[in-house]
């Protein structure tokens, strides 16, 4: 009843707020669009003029628990965490620490890209725009669920392969937002928790938000992460710890302090106490464009969209003609946006505990109302498109087809147990334990896996953890023109993840 009251306060309140929007009606439109997905818990929060006038959760905090989230309710909102990355910066540039053109090997002299002429080139500025020529989530394979530290993920970067020539294209790269936060804590030498936290958290008052599962403590009011089987069907998997590379996607929050993170940052970096976290030219430089895209000025996309790009930590671009800044954040089970119409005032956040997510869905429809357009009926349009997209990936069926059965291994397995080396991550170990293959990950236990054979030399990968991103992989163990062991090469179909990557070389 409590929560009852407290919601239907909020919706009477910030009626006169929100102007003409029905919040009760878009409530209802949330809720069926929730259902519709099948997603486990979702929370919303709506700002609108410096105020919150909208914020509640939906569904379920865990499948089979009848717990709701609500607008207190942590997730994680992974990319979302680059923005705060940029701010601080930004503040580092104000108090005159570096420039936003300082070459970064002047701070990390270890940093190295695919070219050693184009390392010594790179700024700092070039960090948070995703133009250094590396290709979107290339090397990602390095960080993920790994043990590294954050200086030892930079130093991997090197091996990377270049994708297209520097400052001529678009990659985003969690890696070099990595870097940008071993240059913060290089820098002021805290870590970068401790930076956002002192710097960003505290001011603005984002009293819920953590930067570790590890800091979660006593608080039970903690979505859990969800990943998909084969029927469609939601199931937990763990918490994952960021700790080593917080700076690209560490930060759990809620929708109410994200919506006050909103707020700060359409009132141009002043907190609702007053307090200016960064100046107005910075606020400028990190919602210009360092990074265009291509937009089909023909036909319009169903956003209306004229122009789109990268700034600093944001993406940037218009929706219907009305200047919009916004990103994405993917985590393992858990999907969010954060999306802002600054000369409107108005913002919207979605925090999703399932990969299965409407949050462009429920964004738009929040849009559409406050500006008076048109009530499209986005999630019926974006589930329909986000299914037909999912029917069309055959990668691992056609794989599975070509299986041909009752084959057996050409390699002894006393030949390829052994250890795998890879420049860009380290060692792969394939050793024998009792009847079992198994394969084991130097930096990345949790992606240590059992091997059973598939296809003449190669083998299926069967993870000892459950795995959000990806399920069938195989590895295969290929040889010289004399039948010896050389190398094994991964092919694992998803599109995060690029385990080609990590081929390796076999050095003993």
């Amino acid at each position: 009843m409590k929560k009852l009251f407290i919601l239907l306060f909020l919706l009477t309140v910030s009626t006169s707020i929100a102007q003409d929007v029905d919040l009760q009606e878009l409530d209802t439109y949330i809720s069926k669009t929730v259902k519709d997905w099948g997603i486990p818990g979702v929370s919303v929060g709506i700002v609108k003029d410096g105020e919150i006038v909208f914020e509640k959760g939906y569904g379920v905090m865990e499948v089979g628990k009848r717990k709701s989230p609500d607008e207190h309710t942590l997730y994680a909102i992974a990319s979302n965490t680059k923005a705060f990355t940029a701010a601080i910066i930004a503040q580092l540039v104000e108090e005159g620490k570096l420039n936003w053109d300082d070459k970064v090997q002047r701070y990390l002299p270890y940093f190295e890209v695919y070219d050693p002429n184009i390392s010594g080139m790179i700024t700092v500025e070039d960090l948070l725009s995703h133009n250094v020529g590396l290709g979107t989530f290339s090397g990602d394979g390095i960080w993920y669920k790994s043990e590294l530290s954050t200086e030892e993920v930079v130093r991997r970067i090197k091996f990377v392969p270049q994708a297209y020539e520097f400052r001529d294209g678009y990659g985003y790269s969690n890696l070099m937002f990595i870097t940008a936060g071993d240059l913060i804590e290089k820098i002021t030498g805290k870590s970068f928790k401790e930076n956002v936290t002192e710097r960003l958290l505290n001011p603005v008052g984002m009293d819920d938000t953590v930067v570790s599962v590890q800091d979660f403590g006593n608080n039970k009011n903690v979505a859990s992460p969800h990943a998909m089987n084969d029927k469609n069907e939601n199931y937990v998997i763990p918490w994952v710890a960021w700790d080593n590379v917080q700076s690209t996607g560490g930060i759990i929050s809620s929708v109410h302090d994200m919506s006050k993170w909103m707020i700060t940052n359409m009132n141009h970096g002043v907190t609702a106490s007053n307090d200016t976290l960064f100046s107005v030219q910075n606020r400028n430089n990190m919602w210009n464009l360092h990074n265009s895209f291509g937009v089909n000025q023909v036909k319009r996309n169903s956003t209306g969209s004229q122009y789109a790009g990268y700034g600093l930590g944001w993406f940037l671009g218009d929706y219907h003609g009305h200047f919009r800044v916004r990103h994405g954040g993917g985590y393992d089970g858990m999907i969010s946006t954060v999306q802002m119409l600054p000369d409107e005032k108005l913002g919207v956040v979605v925090l999703t505990n399932g990969p299965k997510a409407p949050t462009n869905a429920i964004a738009y429809a929040v849009f559409d109302r406050f500006l008076s357009r048109d009530k499209k009926d986005w999630s019926t349009e974006m589930l329909e498109g986000y299914d037909n997209w999912k029917k069309s990936d055959t990668r691992i069926a056609d794989r599975k087809e070509k299986q041909i059965k009752g084959t057996q291994p050409i390699l002894e397995r006393s030949e390829i147990v052994g250890t795998y080396h890879a420049d860009i991550y380290g060692n792969f170990y394939v050793k024998q334990e009792g009847k079992n293959l198994v394969l084991e990950w130097e930096h990345t236990p949790l992606l240590n896996s059992r091997l059973t054979h598939f296809n003449y030399d190669s083998y299926e990968i069967n993870w000892d953890e459950p795995q959000a991103w990806y399920s069938f992989g195989t590895v295969t163990f290929e040889k010289d023109a004399y039948g010896t062991v050389t190398g094994i090469s991964f092919d694992v179909p998803n599109d995060d993840f690029f385990f080609y990557e990590m081929n390796a070389k076999k050095v003993e």
